[in-house]
């Protein structure tokens, strides 16, 4: 084991690399709960007509399998102290934007997820996505990564109530005197504490008292008993191979642009985390990764892998740079980490206490560390500011990522053109130019 993993090439043993692996699982724990919580609507009320929620326990089991195997065949395979699981931004995609916005049943977005998953196989072993991903504009990469954290920040405000409708203003402060409400600041103060100090797993550490919170004041329904805490993984069933029954209804111009943007986002999530987290561990040499493509090829595969258990699309987590923080060199970290999501599939219980405000905490604390981003867009360049801010500001005001990714990207051309720039311009981003013209036509 040791000579498969390089310990003594990467200074490194098997206590550290435990430690590794057990702090990127902390670190990113949350998501077990988050993921379920997001994809069956917590948070939303009433649904509208022929809109269903998918089971909350079968996406916590496809949660915890999903990343398990991705994690595993990146340690594995890529040997990296890597882990994956359903990403943040992908899933509120896939639940307000496809299943809510657009009225597609959650079968047919798992179907695109899967699609989106082998097409990003094919690209990889064809090497056509590193063109893909030169071709996009660093700009409108950054801006993406900013919208998304505005839009997953604004339903953590509104799953708290600290954001509510209004039929003059459209949206309004809430009522910070609702109990509810009250204990979700609580919940962001004490995120924001543990994250300030630097403690990793702040977010899931977060999660962990809002809900002791939310029992002691009885706003929670606490565990009768051990059986409550630990139990039996629930049913993969309600989700498991719909991805795969439905995969015919995804030939239509809107699951599309639905694919695109499963692709689009998953694409820059991974290279940006793969970069992080290789720089951080001293992988780069000469500013390549080594082993890329087994990489890219682990976080394809656990996406497919992901659709066909029942969850959004799976990719890398930044949060791996906590367990490189803690010593993690090799694959047998990410090995641990996965180990320990295995072992998460039997505390499926608590999720009766993980409640919409103690998850609201959490996505609003990513959804700042993801508008971060925001610091590195050209804003003195107007022809550049334009479709940034464009598709920053559409994703939370029109409830989409897809119409902010399709809203700048038919922008970009356009303004580059004008400013005389239409060189800089690659040939595919005409083409996605085209394809998100014709998708508002399609919605209207």
């Amino acid at each position: 084991m040791k000579k498969f993993f390089n310990f003594q090439e990467h200074g490194t043993n098997y206590r550290t690399e435990f430690l590794a692996g057990m702090t990127t699982f902390l670190a990113m724990a949350y998501i077990l709960f988050v993921n379920p919580s997001t994809l069956a609507l917590t948070g939303i009320e009433e649904l509208p007509e022929g809109v269903t929620r998918m089971d909350e326990g079968a996406v916590f089991t496809a949660t915890a399998i999903a990343a398990a195997i991705g994690t595993l065949i990146m340690g594995v395979l890529a040997k990296y102290p890597i882990a994956l699981a359903p990403g943040m931004g992908l899933n509120a995609f896939f639940a307000y934007t496809v299943v809510l916005g657009y009225g597609i049943p959650w079968e047919t977005a798992l179907s695109g997820v899967l699609a989106s998953g082998l097409i990003f196989i094919i690209l990889t072993l064809t090497g056509l996505r590193q063109k893909i991903i030169n071709a996009i504009p660093a700009n409108l990469k950054l801006a993406v990564g900013a919208g998304i954290g505005l839009f997953i920040a604004f339903i953590g405000f509104q799953n708290a109530g600290i954001v509510q409708g209004n039929e003059d203003t459209l949206v309004t402060l809430g009522d910070l005197t609702q109990s509810t409400t009250m204990l979700a600041i609580f919940g962001i103060v004490v995120s924001v504490m543990f994250l300030a100090l630097g403690i990793k797993g702040g977010i899931f550490y977060g999660m962990i008292l809002t809900a002791i919170a939310g029992i002691v004041t009885g706003l929670i329904a606490p565990p009768a008993g051990l059986g409550d805490i630990v139990g039996p993984a629930p049913s993969l069933e309600p989700t498991f191979g719909a991805a795969l029954t439905h995969f015919g209804e995804i030939f239509t111009i809107e699951m599309l642009v639905v694919i695109l943007t499963f692709l689009f986002v998953d694409f820059f999530d991974t290279a940006g985390t793969l970069v992080a987290v290789a720089t951080q561990a001293g992988y780069m040499k000469e500013n390549k990764l080594p082993r890329a493509g087994r990489a890219l090829f682990s976080d394809s595969a656990a996406t497919v892998a992901g659709a066909i258990a029942g969850t959004s699309t799976t990719t890398s987590y930044i949060e791996s740079t906590a367990g490189v923080g803690a010593g993690g060199r090799t694959g047998f970290a990410s090995v641990v980490t996965a180990g320990f999501f295995l072992l998460a599939l039997f505390f499926s219980p608590l999720l009766s206490v993980v409640t919409a405000e103690v998850t609201a905490p959490a996505l609003i604390i990513v959804g700042v560390l993801m508008a971060s981003t925001l610091k590195n867009i050209d804003w003195d360049q107007f022809e550049i500011a334009v479709p940034a801010f464009f598709t920053i500001a559409a994703m939370p005001l029109t409830y989409s990522i897809a119409t902010g990714i399709a809203i700048g990207f038919i922008f970009y051309p356009i303004t580059l053109l004008l400013k005389g720039r239409g060189k800089e311009i690659h040939p595919i981003m005409y083409g996605l130019f085209i394809v998100f013209v014709l998708y508002f036509i399609f919605l209207a």
